[in-house]
Order: structure tokens, then C-alpha cells, then sequence
């Protein structure tokens, strides 16, 4: 177990009481996603979220579980697509319950049990994958309906 630090290419938002991990490759809506929750909590869908950070995200192991956090140079800031880089609130640090990957290639209209889970840094999380072209927010807040822990 290594207690530094790991630059992920993702976004992370806080929504109820654990984080979401976003993963996927360039331009495959990960700010997209992480705006989109941001508009869930300020709208009421969720009872809260919060971005925890964008683009980058620092990922460590802590007492078996995966804790994200912005770098220091990217706190609080999120690519609004058309808009540019705005300012946001953000949490310096929480605990990841889920991955989101986007245009994944194993997505499908009923996943494969495998595919439903995800290991970092030794800890196994659950995953969901989204196809490419998709959109995630449905099947993420689908996810916290169903699941107490992180709403």
C-alpha cells in the first residue's frame, strides 16, 4: 500500500456522503458529468453535492478505503464546456463509493457482473460503466437511489 498520492486523469464529486470517481478518455464528459450532478444538488435531486475536484485527481488509500482529492493548483475549479474554467465550492478531500467510466467499452444495456466492479489501489469499489454516446447522469442518480451509503 503506498500512502502517496496518485494523479488520476478523472473528476470526483461529492454527492450525499461519498464521492463519485469519474473516469474516461479526453473529451468523453467528464466535466460534463460532474457539472451535471453540481446541478442535481443545487436543483434538489440530490440532497447534496459537491465537486471535489476536475480533470485531475489525487487518489490515495487510507484504513481500506480510497479517499480523492483536488491538486492544489485545480481546487475548486471546473471546465464548463462552451463556458470556460469557472470557480466552484469544492470538498478538499472525500471518500470514493463509486467509479463512473464513461465511454466504456464493456457498457452494455445489461453489464456483465464483472464489469460492475473496480479496483484501485487494492480497493474494490463498484463501477459503472457507460457507454459511449450515453448519458450517465440517469444511470448514476438510478445508482444513489439504490444505494443508502452514498446518498
Amino acid at each position: 500500500m503506498n500512502p502517496e498520492p496518485q494523479s488520476i486523469h478523472a473528476s470526483a464529486v461529492l454527492a450525499g456522503s461519498y464521492a463519485l470517481l469519474i473516469r474516461g478518455p479526453s473529451g468523453s464528459g467528464k466535466s460534463r458529468l460532474a457539472f451535471a450532478l453540481l446541478q442535481a444538488g443545487n436543483s434538489g435531486t440530490l440532497a447534496f453535492a459537491r465537486l471535489v475536484a476536475d480533470d485531475r485527481v489525487l487518489c490515495r488509500v487510507a484504513h481500506g478505503r480510497l479517499l480523492a482529492q483536488p491538486v492544489p493548483r485545480l481546487a475548486g475549479l471546473l471546465e464548463v464546456r462552451g463556458l470556460g474554467i469557472r470557480r466552484v465550492p469544492y470538498e478538499p478531500i472525500a471518500v470514493v463509493d463509486a467509479i463512473v467510466d464513461l465511454a466504456a467499452a464493456d457498457a452494455g444495456r445489461l453489464p456483465e457482473p464483472a464489469s460492475l466492479t473496480a479496483e484501485i489501489g487494492c480497493v474494490r469499489l463498484p463501477r459503472l460503466p457507460v457507454s459511449a454516446g450515453a448519458e450517465p447522469l440517469p444511470i448514476v442518480l438510478a445508482h444513489l437511489a439504490s444505494n443508502p451509503m452514498g446518498n
